[in-house]
């Protein structure tokens, strides 16, 4: 149609074609498949090979949306012939929302006077959001509060133990509610790296969760650790000696769990899984380049920039992110020794470790012969010794 037939005089153009947001944005997927085909949406070839999408991860937003639209054209053009599977997602994953931890002030009736959370119960009072940016552990700056708005300028405070806390309470992120986080802040004063672990250690993907910025800093403390078993100071210590035991266990303990988490999407068990065998690799001073290599590739997905830095410093030349993924060895994971809770009259008093494969009767000896045993029996005949294979000696007296 004529632009000049549908437009009156001192007016922009009326947009008829609705078809690039309708049907592009939709069967975009399919495109992607067969780029610089100038002749058909896709070919038949390439169609066969690709198929359909593996995994959609989208918010519920997009539910009568984008995914309604993608579905009608999918089957539309499944149904005359152009493509060869008749949904257009394999499997589709709604990611939660992250929800924003409000703060509040409290002031006194008919006054421009804020009382502590501690104390509001004392007056008759009307909570107030206040920025979060202003507020750190629920303890709000004073002077930022009465420079955000001219009516707070003369603002008085009753404080607790000489610090004003604030009220909270989980809420959507919105402007009007003062709760908005911006990442930006986040990464200028944590990094990157810390704003995505911890984005993903806040829960399971697909629940909402709170945002609370005081937890942020386990993350950023688990990064140090991880960068100290490298270096001490400025010194690079990464050594090429031979894995303990112990060193084995533990890295390949969490490839595994990593390994598994990630088919799962439960990412937020993962960072624990870092968390706790940094700790353990820390706790052993290990500093082996073997091992080491190890975490930084599997750490890679999550944390993309450290581990990059990381893995130069180990002296390869090429990027990470083309590392292969590290397997497990079941052996590493064997347990050679076993903890036996020892219990007096069903009651836990004390824990011994045994090789796993001691027999009933040298566990039973070992622990009526054991000082603590002697104190808790008084030093008395126990009348009945139970022994619960690899888990639990009860010894009745």
């Amino acid at each position: 149609m004529d632009s000049n037939k549908k437009t009156a005089e001192n007016t922009y153009p009326l947009e008829l074609a609705t078809m690039p947001g309708f049907a592009g944005s939709s069967a975009y997927y399919l495109r992607y498949e067969d780029p610089h085909n100038s002749e058909r949406l896709v070919s038949k070839e390439d169609n066969d090979y690709w198929r359909n999408v593996d995994l959609y991860i989208g918010g519920t937003e997009h539910a009568t949306g984008h995914l309604i639209y993608s579905r009608f054209w999918n089957k539309f053009l499944f149904d005359r012939g152009v493509i060869v599977e008749d949904e257009p997602f394999k499997k589709l994953i709604n990611q939660g929302m992250i929800q924003g931890r409000s703060n509040f002030v409290y002031r006194i009736k008919n006054t421009n006077t804020f009382v502590s959370f501690g104390l509001k119960d004392q007056y008759d009072v009307t909570p107030i959001h206040v920025n979060v940016n202003f507020v750190s552990n629920d303890v709000l700056d004073l002077e930022a509060f009465k420079n955000w708005n001219p009516e707070y300028k003369t603002a008085e405070f009753i404080l607790e133990d000489g610090k004003y806390v604030c009220g909270w309470a989980v809420e959507k992120m919105s402007k009007s509610m003062f709760n908005v986080v911006n990442p930006d802040d986040i990464v200028e004063k944590f990094g990157a790296d810390t704003l995505r672990l911890y984005e993903m250690f806040l829960g399971p993907l697909e629940q909402s969760k709170p945002w609370d910025t005081n937890g942020i800093d386990g993350v950023s403390r688990f990064l140090r650790k991880l960068w100290n078993l490298f270096f001490q100071g400025d010194e690079f210590v990464v050594s090429d000696g031979q894995p303990t035991a112990d060193e084995l266990k533990s890295i390949h303990k969490l490839i595994k769990k990593v390994g598994q988490d990630i088919e799962n999407f439960s990412f937020n068990t993962s960072v624990a899984a870092f968390m706790i065998c940094a700790n353990e690799l820390t706790a052993l001073k290990c500093n082996k380049r073997a091992i080491l290599a190890d975490f930084i590739v599997v750490l890679s997905p999550f944390a993309p920039h450290i581990a990059e830095e990381l893995w130069h410093r180990l002296g390869h030349k090429t990027t990470v992110c083309d590392a292969k993924f590290p397997d497990y060895n079941e052996e590493y994971l064997k347990e050679s020794n076993v903890k036996y809770t020892v219990s007096f009259n069903g009651k836990a008093r004390f824990t011994l470790d045994f090789p796993i494969d001691t027999a009933k009767e040298e566990v039973e000896k070992t622990v009526l012969a054991n000082e603590s045993t002697q104190k808790w029996t008084e030093g008395k005949a126990p009348k009945k010794v139970i022994v619960v294979p690899n888990k639990i000696v009860n010894i009745v007296t």
